[in-house]
């Protein structure tokens, strides 16, 4: 893929000036087994207008060396860039390192293990061209679980609100997950704009170890309040799902609701000092916090919950015909 480039490259050598559109930030730790196949479907944009920082968060496998050798072809359009002494400081941390070493006016995230569509950065520039208000767009990405022999169907969760929708702060805060109902955005289909990004401080670097499964969401309630967001019902990305996927890994640990508890507290602080009174945002963070301040009620309705549904199926009548 690296030969399509050589046009660029012939005009940044001739001493043009290259001010990418997009900073595309791959994070990567051990990613050696998908980390090429992410760089190429970057190296396979229609839209030419991109950089590429690959950012290392102290691998101590080959993709530290898979990185340094696409900087190496195409210095000019890929940068490496690591931690010092190549320390592991976890996902939030290198994003920021990302974005500190980038500099186009909208910072598209891409994760190791997935990979977008060739027309992901070009569809997504072309709808922000018509919306200068919008600070974030996403779309509904692939859930792609077909990529392995051993793998099941794929699947697309579709997106919170009508797509094409321009969404104003708080409305995805209250909508989305962790807190609504709503899907999350993947954080690879997401493109930001480098002041947003800015305002709201970038990652929250406590998020580390297994707290990680929330790193993007801390950041993403921040967004919320901020900016208005386009909701697109475009599919651009392939969202790889494997059981070595953090959130995989979290879940399957058990630790999920501590890491869910360890996010509640810093939203709340957060909320606190940003000083936000809007009676909707707090009675959202109330009713999440709920099970946690009920644990034995929360754990009987959870039961009689899973007994209803067990009933249902087994006995095949419409859950509402199940006495509650």
């Amino acid at each position: 893929m690296a030969h399509q480039l050589l046009g660029d490259i012939g005009l940044l050598n001739s001493g043009m000036q290259f001010n990418p559109a997009v900073s595309v930030i791959i994070i990567f730790y051990n990613a050696e087994r998908f980390l090429a196949e992410a760089v190429e479907s970057v190296l396979s944009q229609t839209e030419r207008n991109w950089e590429l920082i690959l950012a290392d968060d102290g691998s101590t496998d080959h993709s530290t060396s898979i990185a340094r050798e696409f900087a190496g072809k195409l210095p000019h359009k890929i940068r490496y860039v690591e931690h010092p002494e190549h320390r592991n400081r976890g996902m939030s941390a290198t994003r920021n390192l990302g974005i500190r070493c980038s500099s186009g006016e909208w910072v598209a995230f891409l994760d190791a293990d997935d990979v977008w569509k060739p027309e992901k950065l070009a569809g997504q520039l072309s709808l922000l061209a018509t919306h200068s208000e919008v600070g974030l767009l996403y779309g509904s990405p692939l859930y792609w679980a077909s990529w392995s022999k051993a793998g099941s169907a794929d699947w697309q969760p579709g997106v919170s609100v009508a797509p094409e929708s321009i969404v104003d702060p708080p409305g995805l805060f209250l909508r989305n997950y962790p807190l609504g109902t709503g899907p999350a955005p993947c954080p690879s289909d997401l493109i930001i704009k480098r002041s947003v990004i800015e305002r709201v401080g970038g990652f929250e670097e406590s998020f580390g170890g297994p707290y990680q499964m929330y790193e993007d969401q801390a950041f993403l309630t921040k967004v919320y309040l901020t900016t208005p967001i386009l909701v697109s019902g475009s599919c651009w990305t392939w969202y790889r799902q494997h059981p070595d996927a953090c959130c995989t890994v979290v879940a399957g640990s058990g630790q999920y609701s501590n890491v869910r508890l360890f996010f509640l507290e810093y939203l709340e602080r957060y909320l606190r000092a940003q000083g936000i009174v809007d009676t909707k945002i707090w009675r959202a963070l109330d009713k999440a916090w709920w099970p946690y301040r009920h644990p034995g009620l929360a754990g009987a309705i959870n039961l009689y919950r899973r007994a209803r549904g067990r009933l249902s199926r087994y006995l095949t009548i419409p859950d509402t015909q199940v006495s509650s």
